[in-house]
């Protein structure tokens, strides 16, 4: 027996993407959908796969850090039919600029804890590691008193 593709019911949705039927329905209330959701005659939304390989897409958007207002600003534009397509490709381009960003200062983050690992686990070897990176008591300065950071 083949799966209907073409009238899912939200919950079907739900699963396919991983999004709550909470957050689908906030999709549809924000115009992040590429078509108005029909409503069966009892009221039930009714979604196509099309709906779910674009919900897919949005998770990816989304977990790659676009704003909402860049998916309702991409979703306007693909609504909007052709002729827009430079339009969508700088939209698209810019957010990938932004993603590769994240991404270099990422990569610096784990070069720098990697360095750090790689001291730990010399010094854990050498049994040198008692007090490595141990506060150390502050010193005062004595015109002041007050602590002087070392």
């Amino acid at each position: 027996m083949s799966e209907d593709t073409e009238n899912l019911p939200i919950g079907r949705v739900s699963e396919a993407t991983g999004m709550s039927v909470h957050a689908l329905r906030f999709f549809e209330r924000e115009g992040l959908f590429l078509r108005e959701i029909p409503r069966s005659g009892g009221g039930q939304r009714i979604y196509q796969q099309a709906d779910v390989d674009w919900l897919v897409l949005c998770n990816r958007l989304r977990a790659s850090g676009m704003p909402i207002a860049t998916i309702r600003k991409f979703a306007e534009l693909i609504r909007s039919g052709p002729g827009n397509e430079p339009d969508r490709l700088a939209l698209l381009q810019e957010h990938e600029q932004n993603v590769q960003a994240k991404i270099d200062e990422l990569q610096a983050c784990l070069g720098v804890i990697h360095t750090k690992v790689v001291i730990y686990e010399q010094h854990v070897q050498d049994g040198t590691a008692a007090g490595l990176w141990a506060p150390a008591p502050q010193q005062t300065s004595p015109q002041c008193q007050t602590p002087v950071p070392r």
